[in-house]
This record gives C-alpha cells, structure tokens and sequence, in this order.
C-alpha cells in the first residue's frame, strides 16, 4: 500500500510541476508574443482555469507527501519527504500571499478595465511563480529520492 501511495504521490507532484513550468516557460512566453489586448484575456482566462483547480493540487499534494511522511516514518527516504513537505508548505504559503493576491486581481481584467500597471503586475507573478516552480520542482526531486 505505501509504494502505492509513493507513486500516486510522484505522479501528481509531478504533473503539477510539469504544469507550472509550462506556465512559466511556456504558455507565458507565448502570451507576451501576443498583442496587449490579447496577452491581458489570455492571463485573465489563464488566472479563472487554473485559479480554480491548483488550489486542490497544491493542497493535495501536501496531503499526499504528508500521508507519505507519516506511513513511511520509519523508513529509508523519511526524511526526504518530511523536507520535500515542508517545501511544499513554503509553495502553499507563497502562493496564498504572493501570487494569490495577483491572480485575483488579474483574472478580472480586460482591455476595457484593466489598470495602468497591469503589465507590472504581470510581471512581478512571473518573478514570484519562478521561485515558486523552483521550490516545488526541488520538493520533487526529493520525492523522488526518497524512492531510491
């Protein structure tokens, strides 16, 4: 049961990692190519789809990792997860008072309504979401380890 508990972790980890690095090093860079108008209600849609579901990842990832950390106390690898957890807390608290507050913001925007610094703003969720994706990519990493 805890190896399966350990895969259905990694891979739900992992897919929220692959999703946010495409965010930050893909679907943005693509949005920035865009025209103002366009790039503004493509991070707007972006904010409403994802602001929506990551949330329940981030939080069941913890979950996850927590579940992990306690079954397998005990055990090789523990201290990886408990350090992974924790990085995945510090990814929580991030978001919550950093990038929360922007996407709330953000995902109400248009060209019509949008205010003078939105691109500033745009920015400084760049800034914040690349420390966030390196926390949650180094938190599986050592998921991963802990494996091995």
């Amino acid at each position: 049961m805890l190896d399966a508990l350990k895969v259905v972790t990694i891979v739900v980890v992992g897919v929220m990692v692959g999703v946010e690095f495409s965010v930050a090093f893909v679907i943005n860079r693509i949005l920035k190519a865009l025209p103002d108008d366009s790039c503004l209600s493509g991070r707007a849609h972006g904010g409403r789809i994802l602001g929506a579901v990551m949330p329940f990842w981030y939080i069941g990832s913890l979950v996850l990792a927590a579940v992990w950390a306690i079954a397998g106390w005990h055990r090789h690898g523990a201290g990886l997860v408990v350090i992974a957890g924790a990085l995945l807390i510090l990814s929580v608290i991030m978001s919550l008072l950093l990038l929360v507050p922007i996407n709330n913001r953000g995902k109400t925007w248009a060209p019509e309504n949008r205010p003078a610094d939105w691109k500033e703003q745009a920015n400084r969720w760049d800034r914040f979401h690349y420390v966030r994706v390196a926390v949650i990519i180094a938190a599986f990493a050592l998921l991963a380890a802990a494996l091995v």
